[in-house]
């Protein structure tokens, strides 16, 4: 029946999965969802960054303003970003942002005393909360020099200094970038590619390779053995129609045909480290749970309104 809804039950199937990538199968399920787990990623999932900077001493050569844009953007560690507070919503501190419920204070004090230049690194920000630390942080004992650089934060030179005060806050990637915990996330339509092997007999070894170069990326190649064209690598193929293009200046119009699979995707995510990847993805899930409650309650909202008019509306208090 059209536009009759179903309950449909997705499922995922891991390809490969590190700390800061991740690659995943997801089926039984349309753009429209695979679509939104895209964008909560990006977006609403939750993260640390700091957002309030008080510089006490700045002789460097950069402006207070450029050094808290730097300090802005450093990845925080964030495995306790889902369970924090808003600093908006937070009633510890009276929405004012600075109490251990919604906020993580971080101290910087660097003076270069040499004529060397010296380098100062998300490596010389001290937290508040050793949860909540630099993604890239390092105790300097026991390492070398060169395992010990973060990210640069200025550069100082003899009789420089830098000292600050710096608080961090809860947010998301929709309000401003620094808090978006996905370097990327993409999902393509899995491909599925069908040969006319009756077709592809008819032509020759040369028409084979002719038609196997056709292709950008390397989807098809030519067995040695039986001399038949296969599919090696489905998922290479881009949608650039260049196959079908070529079979039809060959005359040979149906000769493979090129289906998207519509409840099949390929997600690849890679994380700024801020969590982890597999994290990544099950908060965005619950998020996009919790959104979709949010809608099933306004929906109910709605219903008591037109089966009790005003007196549904006075019972919340409208």
């Amino acid at each position: 029946m059209e536009g009759a809804s179903y309950q449909r039950f997705p499922r995922v199937k891991i390809r490969e999965l590190k700390d800061d990538y991740a690659k995943f199968e997801l089926h039984d399920t349309d753009a429209s969802m695979a679509n939104a787990l895209r964008r909560v990623m990006i977006a609403e999932v939750p993260t640390i960054a700091i957002d309030l900077v008080e510089i006490e001493v700045n002789s460097s050569v950069l402006n207070d303003e450029f050094i808290a844009h730097r300090l802005g953007l450093i990845p925080l560690t964030s495995q306790r970003a889902m369970s924090m507070r808003f600093s908006r919503d937070c009633d510890a501190c009276d929405g004012d942002g600075q109490c251990e419920f919604c906020s993580v204070e971080f101290h910087l004090r660097a003076k270069c005393i040499s004529d060397q230049t010296l380098d100062v690194t998300s490596n010389d920000l001290y937290s508040s909360d050793h949860t909540v630390v630099p993604v890239d942080f390092t105790d300097y004992a026991g390492y070398e020099s060169s395992e010990q650089r973060g990210i640069i934060i200025v550069k100082l030179r003899r009789g420089q200094e830098l000292r600050l005060r710096a608080i961090a806050r809860k947010g998301i990637g929709k309000d401003h970038a620094k808090w978006s915990p996905a370097a990327t996330v993409t999902f393509m339509y899995e491909p599925e590619i069908h040969i006319n092997e009756d077709m592809m007999d008819t032509l020759t070894l040369e028409e084979k390779q002719s038609f196997v170069d056709s292709s950008p990326t390397r989807v098809f190649d030519i067995d040695p053995n039986t001399q038949q064209v296969v599919v090696v690598d489905p998922e290479a193929y881009t949608y650039d129609d260049e196959v079908l293009k070529k079979a039809e200046a060959m005359g040979k119009p149906g000769l493979v045909e090129i289906y998207a699979k519509e409840d099949s995707f390929i997600f690849t995510i890679e994380s700024t480290g801020v969590v982890k990847a597999s994290q990544l993805v099950l908060n965005a899930i619950e998020i996009l749970k919790q959104k979709l409650d949010a809608v099933r309650l306004s929906e109910d909202t709605v219903e008591a309104d037109d089966q009790f008019g005003e007196l549904g509306a006075h019972m919340r208090g409208g």
